[in-house]
This record gives structure tokens, sequence and C-alpha cells, in this order.
């Protein structure tokens, strides 16, 4: 997968842009704030339909203005394709395809998929079970379109329940017939989700750690990644009966997949907790390099990298290793911020690859 142009309208602190790419590689380079990373939210916009960093759209739109477009050319497997975001604001976002509104948006998620690894990623590690499920939903979802139906039916669903839970202990009484059928819906589609869940993570596993050997060179570290569901080993409709006096009492359904998480462990310990830094960042970079594998592997093409403002944060041993998968062409189209335009000059010159390099200065491009 190839994006050839990205056209920005208000986007951010972007009046206007018409970008075109050429090369495989990309460089973004400029001071923080430039606007570095508000074109790879753009690109997040066309694979996602919704921005990477903050999900209001309306937030998005450049200060003083009153909507936002965003629109993209592709070349996929030899097709042309384009793609347009645009917001208004006080009306529904729109998505387009070819000239074609989707009526869902769930529809467009996986099409054009990416991989975007960024600073803030790092809450995958120190933030609660919330951020670590948000990870394999995204990437589930790009892979299995059934998958992120489900999600969404159960998101739905569940969001129901709980009103009636709160409607319940408001009145004293509950609706049996209300409860099953909310009931039903989540049971059906949890048991989905719980397997899918389970059998992903046996197939993404034995990549993620492969990658993390790569990228440590250390025979002593054992990363790995255990699942944990309240529905592992249990009916989840005997589960929800026997939970629903607690449910009703504290007015939101306190069991079922929405409460999974996913242990990151090294030698069976917290990585969190027992990990050293450098040992976080391999996990990390471990995730993301066999998200990218396993959704290649799927898609039978190569979903866009984007690279935001890592060099930062990384030693000049994993810089190395991440330059030369570079290098062997591991990766498809790769799009790079840095502020420090002299350091990603130097470490292309290195593994002798020529990059476009876009310098940014205020939401505007200098030649």
């Amino acid at each position: 997968m190839f994006l050839q142009e990205l056209q920005l309208f208000n986007f951010k602190n972007y009046a206007e842009a018409n970008l075109q790419f050429e090369n495989s590689v990309n460089c973004f380079l400029g001071k923080n704030g430039s606007g570095k990373t508000n074109l790879l939210d753009a690109m997040h916009y066309l694979s996602f339909t919704k921005g990477a960093i903050n999900p209001s759209d309306s937030q998005n739109i450049k200060l003083g203005e009153n909507q936002f477009i965003i629109k993209g050319s592709f070349n996929i497997l030899g097709k042309q394709k384009e793609v347009i975001c645009s917001y208004q604001q006080g009306q529904k976002k729109i998505v387009k395809e070819d000239g074609q509104d989707y009526l869902k948006f769930s529809e467009h998620v996986g099409k054009y998929p990416l991989v975007l690894i960024a600073p803030q990623d790092i809450e995958l590690i120190w933030d609660g079970s919330e951020v670590r499920r948000k990870f394999f939903d995204s990437l589930l979802s790009q892979i299995d379109h059934g998958y992120l139906e489900d999600l969404i039916i159960y998101a739905t669903y569940l969001k129901q329940r709980n009103s009636a839970l709160k409607l319940f202990a408001e009145r004293g009484s509950i609706d049996q017939d209300l409860l099953a059928s909310y009931n039903g819906k989540i049971i059906t589609s949890a048991k989905r989700i719980f397997s899918k869940r389970r059998e992903f993570l046996k197939e993404f596993l034995p990549v993620f750690q492969q990658h993390c050997k790569d990228l440590t060179d250390s025979k002593d570290e054992e990363m790995n990644i255990q699942y944990r569901s309240d529905l592992e080993g249990n009916d989840f409709e005997v589960l929800l009966d026997k939970n629903l006096s607690r449910d009703v009492m504290l007015q939101r359904t306190t069991t079922g997949i929405h409460r999974d998480d996913f242990l990151f462990l090294l030698n069976n310990n917290e990585v969190k907790r027992f990990g050293s830094q450098g040992q976080q960042k391999s996990f990390l970079i471990g995730l993301k390099l066999a998200e990218f594998q396993c959704i290649t592997e799927k898609k039978k093409f190569k979903p866009m990298l984007l690279l935001d403002d890592i060099f930062d944060k990384l030693d000049d041993n994993r810089i190395g290793k991440l330059m030369k998968l570079v290098a062997e062409g591991t990766f498809g189209q790769l799009f790079i911020t840095d502020a420090r335009p002299t350091r990603c000059i130097e470490l292309f010159k290195e593994i002798k690859l020529k990059a476009g390099l876009l310098n940014i200065e205020n939401g505007a491009f200098l030649k």
C-alpha cells in the first residue's frame, strides 16, 4: 500500500497543504510544535476515520475555522483509491472512498491499515488494562471485520444494560425480560470476542517474542504476554446471573470481556515493575513490529508504518536494529518525524537509502 498524495484543508495547524510522496521512506523534519505529528495524525484519520491523539473531531479543526478536510490518494496492489474524511462543526463527519459515502465507518477500518509507533505507546506498559485491550482490539479490527462488528455490538448493548441496571436500582425492581434481551446480545458477541482474542494471541506471541530477541540479543530475557478473562473456564451467562445483585447495587456490569487484560511479562514478572527502561522499550517495539508483521501476513500487503519522534526515545543499539530492518526492505511505506534533522539525514546516509525529506516550520513547508 502506497500513499501517493495527502491534501489538508484547515486541519490542526495547516490552513492548506498538498504533499506528494514518491519515496518509500519519508521524513518530516522540524522543531517540536511545527506540525510534523499532525501529518501522521491526518494519515491516521484516513485509516481509522479518527485521530490518534485527540478523539474530538471539533478540536482538530484549525483555530478560527469551522471545518476540516483530509484527502488521500492511494495505490493498493496496483489499484488507485481515494479516501476523503471531512468534518464540519455541528454536523456529522463524512468519510468517502472513491466518491461513495460510508454508511458505517466500521466498514472502512482495515482497508488502509497502518501501524503507529509513538512516544505515548509507553502507556501500554504503565497504564491499566483498557489501553492494552485497545491495542489488541485495534490490531484485530484491521484484520477481522467480524471482530470489529462484535466489539460494536458488545459496547452498544453493554451501555444499554448499564443504563437498565441504574434504572433497576432507582426503581428497586428488575425487569427480567429487558435484562434478558440485553444479556442475549452481549453473551453472543462476548463469546466470539473472547475466542478470537485467545486464538489470536497464540499466533501473535511467537512473532512478538522473536522480534524482542532480535532487538535485545539477550538469551536471559523472556518476554511474554498472558491473556486474562472472566470467561476463561466460566459460562458467561452464569456469571451474569451470579453477579446480578452486585451489578444492580453498583449500577454497572462487573463481569465480561470489557474487563479482560493482557499481562506484559519479563521473566514471569510484570515488565512495568521489574523491567528497565531499555527492556520496556524493547517490549514496545516488539509489540509494534509484531503488529506490522501480522497485518502484512493477513492482508497480503504491507501497511504504512508511522514512526513519531522515536529516535529520542531509543538508544543507539535499538535505533541501529530498526534501521537495519528499514535497509532490508522489511517495511513498505515509512513516515518518520524527527526534531533533529541532521540525525535523521545521517541515519539514512549510513544505510545508503534515499529518503524524502520535508522541513516544516509552524505548518509551513520549507524548501
